[in-house]
């Protein structure tokens, strides 16, 4: 079974206004010192309000499951000790203007200097998921062939449409606050490896980008470990939603694998125009619009996401996910993703409600 970890960002807040507080050294040791979380499951980053956790290398989906709701409940009761709570929103619906602590790093400074602006506004948190790949050419060819579903996995998270305050009208403004940087958005096509590192060799050499942790494409080869890593995705209000997107990015990897081991079925070559707008009509909408499909056309989101299920099917059924991870979908087309389930909050119970929300479900099993 192809192994898979996750790692996800977290936003600390004022239990009683919502604001953002700048705890994270705290907490991170705090949930460090623990029995619970320990060594590098729980580490910094960028921005003094933020808290990351990354799971150990897995088997299952249900392993996954559990050391999220470990990590989650271990950070959450660090950041109760000194104040806080954390919040698994994308965005946070309130900021107070003022500037936020940049975590005391080299390349966390070096990104000041670089885009302050920018780095002032990313107050946002995403999800991402490893999963193995048995090499760097076997990896490229999964991102050649997951590049067209990446729009429908961002709709599916959508989890950051407040932002000041208000409506951005926008169902997942992370998206939009991460296209800002120099190498961001959808991954190119390459024709293999020795094609990717050299394009970001380039890069490096060019000056354009200090490190490759700067490649901040939807999808990249980990620099780290053997994996490909899926980034589109924002950060979940709930840990199963969470199991139920690692559950389908897995699949969605083995199945290119599978194409691309027997060559039965080329990667869809879409314009880059193409691709480009049909990410920004699922950042705009989620899953409360049409969505376009594998063949570039325009369907009902619920459709698209049918479509999905039946392009993993069998890797889903290798791995034994089929029940949990169809069951978790339908819940997601009935109750509607973070983004929806924000807006509600928002209209029936003001921000109040919204922080309620976002640090209630962190939490909850």
């Amino acid at each position: 079974m192809t192994t898979i970890g996750v790692e996800e960002e977290y936003l600390l807040v004022d239990p009683i206004v919502g604001l953002p507080v700048q705890q994270a050294e705290k907490v991170r040791v705090a949930a460090d010192l623990g029995d619970i979380a320990g060594g590098k499951e729980v580490q910094s980053e960028l921005l003094q309000v933020q808290v990351e956790v990354a799971t150990p290398v897995c088997d299952t989906l249900e392993e996954v499951g559990g050391h999220l709701l470990r990590l989650r409940h271990a950070v959450g009761s660090a950041a109760e000790e000194h104040g806080c709570r954390i919040a698994a929103a994308a965005t946070p619906p309130l900021r107070d203007g003022r500037p936020v602590g940049v975590t005391d790093e080299a390349r966390y400074r070096a990104m000041m200097v670089q885009a302050p602006q920018l780095v002032a506004e990313q107050l946002v948190n995403g999800m991402h998921v490893h999963v193995a790949v048995p090499s760097r050419e076997a990896g490229v060819q999964v991102l050649n062939r997951v590049r067209t579903w990446l729009p429908v996995l961002t709709a599916m998270s959508a989890n950051s449409p407040l932002w000041d305050g208000h409506d951005t009208g926008f169902a997942s403004w992370r998206t939009v606050i991460f296209n800002r940087w120099p190498v961001a958005g959808i991954p190119p096509v390459f024709r293999d490896a020795e094609d990717y590192d050299r394009r970001v060799e380039r890069l490096l050499e060019s000056g354009l980008i200090s490190d490759t942790g700067q490649v901040y494409w939807q999808a990249r080869l980990s620099e780290r470990y053997p994996t490909v890593e899926v980034r589109c995705l924002d950060v979940q209000l709930r840990a199963d939603d969470a199991v139920m997107l690692a559950g389908i990015v897995r699949a969605l990897v083995e199945t290119a694998l599978a194409e691309a081991a027997t060559d039965r079925a080329p990667y869809p070559d879409w314009a880059p125009e193409l691709l480009q707008a049909a990410m920004w009509h699922a950042t705009r909408h989620g899953l409360g619009d049409t969505l376009i499909d594998r063949s570039g056309d325009r369907r009902r989101a619920g459709d698209v996401l049918c479509g999905l299920l039946r392009h993993v099917g069998p890797a889903l059924d290798a791995s034994g996910d089929t029940r949990q991870v169809t069951a978790l979908v339908h819940r997601l087309l009935q109750n509607g993703t973070g983004a929806d389930r924000q807006r509600v909050a928002l209209a029936e119970g003001g921000m109040r409600a919204v922080v309620d929300l976002i640090t209630r479900e962190s939490t909850a099993p």
